[in-house]
């Protein structure tokens, strides 16, 4: 069997897939305050399944050494050391990758169903295509076709310099320049983002999840227009990386922020921030944009990773 991880800050999601397929079998959470560190995580796990594991891919919250061989979590007091793990889980071809990397592996092989589209376009079936991501911070990468599949390229797009567009973005980037100096994407593109905006502009300090809450089911005017702001300056951001890579294959909008906001985002100030860019306002409006709903979308993307590293051996 192949194993395939996605693990954060606060869980760690394993499962195991056949050679060949993307498919999470034998799927199990673990809350990682319980232990110590990912190899009391994994044991637990082959203990449960009693799988024999031909190859892996774990899919880290944090950054990968340049050799792809140790990660240490962004959120947590985890070092995770790939040769370590596979000798003493007896695991033959273990690779590490960075969590968006995997997610934006997973737009390639996850049902048509789990993509809901807000900009039909005309897409270019082999054309590169971009995965954004706005969760606890800011993930993007890029998906280019190369000997006949699909390669990743991770990046840090979200840590580059915002750029405010409209007044209220702009008392934004003000409020947030005063607090920490150089103001990035992620400072605003985020769910930290979207609290901060809204405690700038409304002078009311709320959870990402009490804003949306107020915004859909109360009505209220205030978390309205800071989720109104977040969507502009998400839908901006996104429009801008896509530009970057000429994403004509189109670009997928993964994280929980994004799905939780399927109601509204159609008619919210997204689109039209997407594709506000002037001269080459054309070339973004030839660009689908879907929103990945796939649950199991870094764990298919950790299987597919895996079986890429399995095919090399």
């Amino acid at each position: 069997m192949i194993l395939c991880a996605d693990i954060g800050g606060t869980n760690a999601r394993l499962a195991l897939a056949e050679p060949g397929t993307t498919e999470p079998l034998a799927e199990r959470y673990f809350l990682c305050a319980d232990y110590a560190d990912f190899e009391s995580v994994l044991a637990d796990f082959l203990a449960a399944t009693g799988a024999r594991i031909a190859a892996g891919c774990l899919a880290v919250a944090g950054p990968v050494s340049d050799d792809g061989r140790r990660a240490r979590l962004t959120n947590l007091p985890w070092t995770i050391d790939c040769d370590a793990l596979a000798k003493r889980f007896a695991i033959g071809h273990l690779v590490l990758a960075n969590d968006f990397a995997a997610a934006a592996m997973g737009v390639t092989v996850t049902p048509a169903e789990m993509l809901i589209t807000l900009q039909n376009g005309k897409p270019v079936p082999t054309a590169p295509r971009l995965v954004v991501g706005a969760g606890t911070g800011l993930g993007m990468a890029t998906l280019v076709w190369q000997d006949d599949h699909w390669r990743v390229l991770p990046g840090e797009g979200g840590h580059m310099g915002f750029a405010p567009l409209d007044e209220a973005q702009e008392q934004v980037w003000r409020a947030l320049r005063a607090e920490h100096g150089r103001v990035t994407a992620e400072r605003v593109v985020s769910g930290p983002g979207l609290a901060a905006i809204h405690r700038i502009l409304a002078g009311e300090s709320l959870s990402p999840t009490g804003i949306t809450e107020k915004a859909l089911n109360d009505k209220d005017a205030a978390a309205r227009l800071s989720l109104d702001v977040f969507l502009a300056a998400y839908g901006a951001f996104a429009g801008d990386m896509a530009m970057g890579s000429l994403a004509r294959g189109g670009v997928f909008l993964a994280g929980g922020i994004a799905g939780k906001l399927l109601s509204i985002l159609p008619n919210s100030p997204f689109l039209a921030y997407f594709n506000d860019k002037a001269e080459h306002a054309e070339i973004v409006r030839a660009m689908p944009v879907h929103v990945a709903v796939d649950p199991a979308l870094g764990l298919r993307g950790a299987a597919c990773l895996a079986g890429q590293a399995l095919k090399v051996h």
